[in-house]
């Protein structure tokens, strides 16, 4: 049988766990539903509930479409798809990607054509890697908020510092992946400028999307804010690459 990242049984089992999840997703509706009217909710709140979820999910569904996109090229479809459809992470998928497949010696967007060996290792290393926060979580999490309800109590202003900090901290690791070949221009190259100017064009989409907020005093624009900041970075990669690469 030949290898193809788009092979159709790819697709059917990223299927089937699409279909569990979704499944998943429909039941806690159902008895979402069904404790809300027995609590003697309004069923036309409730009604309009759904509706207002169900718009504002649209937005971030166009940026993590695009992201499959992206990674379709190399990955296929069934992979990015089931990735990001489930426990993935938009900015995490790619970069986890991006760097296997730079130790392989190859760029994810190139005419590459993977074999099976490095479909798979590019797939161990996508999803084992995500999973550190599923097992992480009940391991770390309780004492951690344990403690930080302790801090709090005895001085708020410091268990907001910490809050920030960690905060401050997960952010400093995706700008180490953004200002990685920053040095690049200080040896006559400019490519590592793209994702930096990438960056800049989505914060100060996001930084006009909170000053209309304040402007209008419509608070549903920043339900919407960070996906379309996110489509904008993405759409302006595009002339950005072709003037600096």
């Amino acid at each position: 049988m030949t290898f193809s990242v788009n092979h159709p049984i790819l697709f059917l089992l990223a299927g089937i766990v699409i279909a569990v999840v979704l499944a998943q997703s429909v039941f806690f509706l159902i008895r979402a539903w069904r404790r809300g009217t027995q609590m003697g909710m309004d069923k036309k709140k409730l009604r309009r509930i759904v509706i207002n979820a169900a718009v504002f999910t649209i937005a971030p569904a166009v940026a993590i479409i695009i992201s499959v996109a992206t990674l379709a090229k190399n990955l296929g479809i069934p992979l990015p798809w089931l990735r990001l459809s489930v426990v993935g992470s938009q900015s995490y998928e790619t970069i986890a990607a991006s760097n296997t497949m730079e130790g392989m010696g190859i760029s994810l967007g190139s005419n590459v054509v993977l074999n099976a060996s490095q479909y798979v290792t590019i797939s161990l290393v996508m999803t084992i890697s995500i999973m550190v926060g599923i097992w992480l979580v009940p391991v770390v999490a309780r004492r951690m908020q344990k403690g930080m309800i302790s801090m709090e109590k005895r001085d708020k202003k410091w268990a907001d510092l910490f809050s920030a900090s960690m905060f401050i901290g997960m952010i400093a690791a995706f700008l180490g992946f953004v200002f990685c070949d920053f040095g690049s221009v200080f040896k006559g190259e400019t490519y590592g400028l793209i994702p930096v100017l990438v960056m800049l064009v989505s914060a100060l989409a996001m930084v006009l999307a909170g000053a209309l907020v304040k402007l209008t005093k419509k608070r549903w624009i920043s339900d919407y804010a960070l996906p379309v900041s996110l489509v904008i970075g993405m759409a302006s990669a595009i002339p950005i690459t072709a003037w600096l690469a």
